[in-house]
């Protein structure tokens, strides 16, 4: 029996796959103003969403202990996407919504060393330590992601591609489902996969 699945289960304390996306506890949804927050990054300075109004904007939702995070920046291919897509303006950012005391949290001293270490190339790096702004998005997973467009509106949410798997093998033949959205929203069309199962690690709420 290949013990690999059950192992990245138990780790992330979630289910090895897809986990549905749950809009009824959540306030953001699809075509709908993105929710405002505010939180503090990697420098110890507040960052608000609004603060990016009138650009694309993307939400990652993160864990640096997640297999499956690792599978993104590990490859460097998380890096990658961030570079090219904050080239064209696009303002980016991290949250970790790791309760204090749970798998993943991150101080800011904390990740503010992660973010150098890994040279991550986001816009900024945040936390979330109450949970409050993972639960208003519905985040649920790590990585899981979402898309704004320059009104404001939420036009993606779910997973970053659609290989369900620990594995950066996959990541080569799979679907970016950001990056088309904002290729296609840039473009002036609409998105195509406005949303999409969310998976990977579940997101370490004071609650979990």
């Amino acid at each position: 029996m290949n013990m690999r699945p059950l192992i990245v289960s138990l780790f992330c304390g979630a289910l090895f796959g897809l986990t549905a996306f749950s809009a009824q506890a959540a306030t953001a949804s699809i075509g709908k103003k993105a929710p405002d927050f505010t939180l503090t990054g990697a420098d110890g300075k507040s960052h608000s969403l609004s603060d990016f109004s009138g650009k694309f904007i993307v939400l990652e939702w993160t864990n640096p202990q997640c297999p499956f995070v690792k599978k993104f920046y590990g490859s460097d291919t998380m890096q990658t996407l961030q570079k090219e897509e904050t080239a064209k303006g696009v303002a980016w950012l991290r949250i970790n919504s790791g309760a204090p005391g749970h798998d993943g949290y991150q101080t800011p001293a904390e990740l503010a060393s992660y973010v150098s270490d890994n040279h991550v190339a986001a816009t900024q790096s945040l936390i979330d330590p109450t949970g409050k702004v993972g639960h208003t998005y519905g985040a649920r997973n790590t990585p899981q992601m979402f898309v704004i467009d320059a009104k404001g509106t939420l036009i993606y949410a779910g997973g970053i591609d659609n290989k369900p798997s620990a594995d950066p093998a996959d990541i080569a033949t799979s679907t970016n489902y950001v990056k088309a959205a904002l290729d296609q929203a840039m473009a002036g069309k609409p998105v195509a996969t406005p949303t999409a199962p969310p998976y990977g690690c579940s997101v370490k709420y004071a609650s979990n």
